[in-house]
């Protein structure tokens, strides 16, 4: 070793030098900054203030009373009992009555038996510590000084509740059975369900890939149908198919479709299209030539089918089945048009809030519903993150070959269920023109007259038409431009992961959830926010939220699309990073914020979980209006509110794809070069 290269060696190690950020780095960080907050005000908080409100217990505490009580002439001799001493005596009141809601209240005249509202005898009570408060009819009392009352008056006391922390509101729920047995049936509802729809999902995306039948564009327009519409409208329609004067309700042999076959029946209308979409892009991408070397090695097709074709497509067999099975289990609207007495979790906690006004036993619900759907969404998440790519560079894509006996066998398969989605919808329109089923079947608009109506009339179908054009406009974005940020941003490798992992945690959680964590986080007139609850804005940002991350997951695939070269020429020309996200970045995306778009117009148009809690008065939606008209007995109108949705989504599906095709003539002409 030389003297030169010793001395070298010993050089001291210089400082490491840390690159200085731009100006553009800072906007995109700040910008990414801003949107992640705005996922942690209308996502992370509120499921935060939820959670804490599932461990908000309230219980009365019988000794934070005293009761005095006088002889017949009125005289007080100073003996005084709490409400634990008299409890004791007599024995009225368990644990399980003790355990209350926020809103709990406990009438004090059975801890005495031989009490009468005409005895002379009068009352003493009080509060023992600044923590007690009872009621005197409406009249609240919290001090401890005596309130003393004559019999007649002292029947309207009632004890109200003091708020802990704890878990008795779980355990409540738990010992419950007919609250315990909704975890069962949304389990087994989901699954069978998911068995179904994936079963018939995938013959008919074989269908459409894997054969030469004719009619493949208009069975495929079928399919994505039920997309268009809430799905309490099947449940309408089975109602008119096979309920109490169905028209079908012989097929059931007795059977009643109110309850799990109505539930599954529907939730295969609502599903199908999800997977249908999922699995069809599974089978697109196959590899040809598997099935040249099957065909020369002379393998049967049975034997092909399950050795080529399911392992090819078991990542989008798997991804579809975890995505109906969230769609099920979180789904209100169905279950509870059909539902019957068949109890499930999103209806539960539809009667905690709505019915019985327990909020904190409806967070304890919805904390459990999310349960299953996080589990559903890790395992897809993992699943997908060990897909492999199965086409490559060298690929041939499969071309089927005709066969007359499989493609008249799968035409008439498809002609089934194009039938199915087809009457289901075509059952509606006709229930909603008609007069009054089953006894005057005569035409009639009618059940369009929705101001005569309750649910909130044509204002409702408007409001909806308002929050789907600003769930679009502002959705889009937001969603496009926070993707744009995580996705082209230098460094800030954490900050990016982080804002990825919050961005992915939306399609996670339940519609109803959402809804119900607005209440008590908006709800609050101690936070900053309170101002937008009860307005279109705080739909519009369930909304946005809600179907955050599928919107997301498109304008990454779309942004991922792009060369980094870009910024890289942008940065040595020293243009703005704004000028080429809107000269550029924009443009060549166009195609998928444009399907972002839509997507988030149309969701929601449908939504009913999401919005269920939220809207007042003046912003109910038409989705709520079906919902509320069902309620009421008014069924009809109520297909008719459904339908009407059905065909403002197919106009906006159609002036999206008009104005698409000329938009993108002139952005995408570069494509074609």
């Amino acid at each position: 070793m030389s003297a030169s290269t010793t001395q070298a060696s010993k050089l001291p190690t210089g400082p490491h030098v840390k690159g200085k950020l731009s100006r553009d780095d800072m906007m995109m960080r700040g910008g990414m900054a801003v949107i992640a907050m705005y996922l942690i005000v209308t996502l992370a908080l509120p499921l935060y203030t939820m959670l804490s409100k599932s461990f908000s217990t309230y219980q009365i505490q019988l000794s934070q009373y005293e009761f005095q009580i006088s002889d017949e002439d009125g005289g007080f001799d100073g003996t005084s009992l709490t409400g634990s001493d008299l409890n004791l005596k007599t024995g009225v009141y368990d644990h399980t009555d003790l355990n209350t809601g926020a809103d709990g209240r406990l009438p004090v005249t059975k801890f005495f038996p031989a009490f009468s509202f005409r005895s002379p005898v009068l009352y003493r009570v009080r509060n023992t510590s600044e923590e007690g408060r009872f009621l005197v009819g409406s009249t609240l009392h919290d001090s401890t000084t005596w309130v003393e009352l004559d019999s007649n008056t002292f029947r309207r006391v009632q004890l109200r509740p003091v708020q802990a922390t704890g878990l008795d509101n779980f355990v409540n729920y738990f010992s419950t059975p007919a609250l315990f047995n909704s975890i069962k049936n949304s389990l087994w509802i989901s699954l069978l369900s998911t068995l179904v729809t994936v079963s018939l999902a995938f013959w008919f995306a074989y269908a459409l890939n894997r054969s030469c039948m004719r009619f493949k564009g208009i069975f495929r327009l079928v399919a994505m149908a039920p997309i268009l519409v809430p799905s309490l409208l099947p449940g309408i329609a089975l109602v008119y198919l096979f309920g109490n004067q169905g028209m079908l309700k012989e097929l059931l042999f007795g059977a009643s479709i109110y309850g799990p076959i109505g539930i599954v029946i529907g939730s295969v209308f609502f599903t199908f299209p999800h997977a249908f979409l999922i699995i069809s892009t599974a089978l697109a991408i196959s590899d040809g030539r598997l099935y040249e070397a099957a065909a020369s090695l002379r393998t049967s097709p049975w034997r092909t089918f399950w050795t080529v074709t399911i392992p090819g497509a078991r990542y989008g067999l798997i991804s579809a089945a975890f995505v109906v099975f969230n769609l099920v289990i979180t789904d209100f609207g169905l279950p509870k048009v059909i539902g019957g007495q068949f109890n499930v979790l999103a209806v539960d906690i539809y009667k905690q809030v709505i019915g019985q006004q327990n909020f904190e036993m409806g967070a304890v619900v919805s904390v459990i519903l999310i349960i299953p759907a996080f589990f559903a969404f890790g395992i897809d998440r993992l699943v997908q993150s060990k897909q492999i790519s199965s086409l490559t560079a060298r690929s041939v894509p499969y071309e089927p070959k005709p066969n007359r006996k499989t493609d008249s066998f799968f035409l008439i398969y498809c002609g089934a269920i194009g039938l199915f989605i087809v009457g289901m919808l075509g059952v509606c329109q006709f229930a909603a023109l008609i007069k009054f089923w089953p006894y005057d079947l005569s035409l009639s608009l009618n059940n369009y007259q929705f101001d005569k109506m309750d649910g909130g009339g044509w204002s409702a179908y408007f409001n909806s038409i308002k929050l789907g054009l600003f769930t679009a406009v502002a959705g889009t974005a937001i969603v496009f431009f926070g993707a744009y940020l995580v996705e082209k941003s230098n460094g800030f490798l954490v900050g990016r992961a982080a804002f990825q992992m919050i961005a992915m945690l939306p399609m996670a959680i339940p519609g109803m959830v959402l809804g119900l964590a607005y209440i008590f986080f908006f709800n609050n007139p101690s936070n900053p926010f309170h101002g937008i609850y009860g307005t279109m804005a705080i739909l519009v940002i369930c909304s946005v939220t809600h179907f955050y991350t599928v919107s997301h997951l498109t304008a990454v695939t779309a942004l991922k699309q792009m060369d980094r070269e870009f910024e890289s020429v942008s940065a040595s020309l020293k243009q703005p990073t704004l000028k080429l996200f809107s000269r550029v970045t924009v443009p060549v995306c166009l195609p998928a914020v444009l399907d972002i778009s839509i997507y988030l117009f149309v969701n929601a148009m449908t939504t009913v979980s999401a919005v269920v809690f939220l809207y007042s008065p003046k912003t109910s939606l038409a989705s709520i209006a079906v919902l509320n008209m069902d309620d009421a007995g008014d069924i009809a109108p109520a297909a008719a509110m459904g339908m009407m949705i059905f065909y403002t989504n197919a106009v906006a599906r159609i002036i999206h794809l008009i104005a698409s095709k000329g938009i993108l003539a002139r952005t995408q002409a570069w494509r074609t070069r």
